[in-house]
């Protein structure tokens, strides 16, 4: 069995920073140095300076009037071009994704989403981000699309920190679990079911985070 080649430390640092955005631990809104992440992660100067580049480059964050690095706030704008661009690309890749799984791979699915589900019962936006994270990406590296994944990745990394609003909206009222269509219409072989559940799973994050901005005014 060979073993794999370990990841360059500046790759290493930057998939952990990216982590921070895309699982909570970095708010919308806040500011991020590169001796903050040095210190958050353990890693060299350098690493993190270049790991602040590309997430700068990707979207991820950017760089305010005053020369700060920020993980930036949606605006309603670019909300409804990431709604565009999702619904256009996520549900083509689930389609793609459902014709090669096996019964197995959509048991996994079953156990991600029910940690999704406890994660949004418990009010906890890291695990809650983390685990629906987990569930699309699974599901999509059945897909074997690595350009539209690609694609999708970068999507996410603009989108994916502010569907922590979800939670909230959990707390008050029952969320419709789209995975769980998905993951009915996978054992069905209805893959325009699961691109459809897809669909619409992605407009529901969307209108609540709409609805987040619209209260901040």
């Amino acid at each position: 069995m060979t073993t794999p080649t370990p990841l360059p430390i500046h790759e290493v640092t930057y998939r952990k920073a990216r982590d921070l955005i895309l699982f909570g631990e970095l708010l919308p809104g806040e500011a991020v140095t590169i001796q903050g992440i040095v210190d958050r992660l353990g890693s060299g100067i350098t690493p993190a300076r270049e790991a602040l580049r590309r997430l700068t480059a990707e979207g991820a964050l950017r760089v305010s009037d005053n020369r700060r690095i920020m993980v930036p706030q949606l605006t309603m704008e670019q909300l409804q071009e990431l709604t565009y661009a999702r619904t256009g690309i996520e549900p083509q890749i689930a389609r793609l994704a459902a014709v090669g799984m096996a019964p197995e791979d959509i048991d996994a699915l079953e156990v991600i989403d029910a940690r999704v589900n406890a994660a949004l019962e418990a009010g906890d936006i890291q695990s809650y981000l983390r685990h629906n994270h987990t569930f699309h990406w699974t599901l999509y590296a059945h897909s074997e699309a690595e350009i539209l994944m690609a694609t999708a990745a970068s999507h996410w990394l603009r989108a994916g920190p502010s569907l922590r609003v979800m939670v909230k909206h959990a707390q008050s009222a029952p969320l419709a679990d789209m995975h769980e269509v998905a993951i009915e219409a996978l054992r069905d072989g209805d893959y325009e079911a699961v691109g459809e559940a897809i669909h619409n799973d992605i407009l529901q994050g969307h209108s609540h985070i709409a609805e987040g901005l619209e209260a901040a005014g």
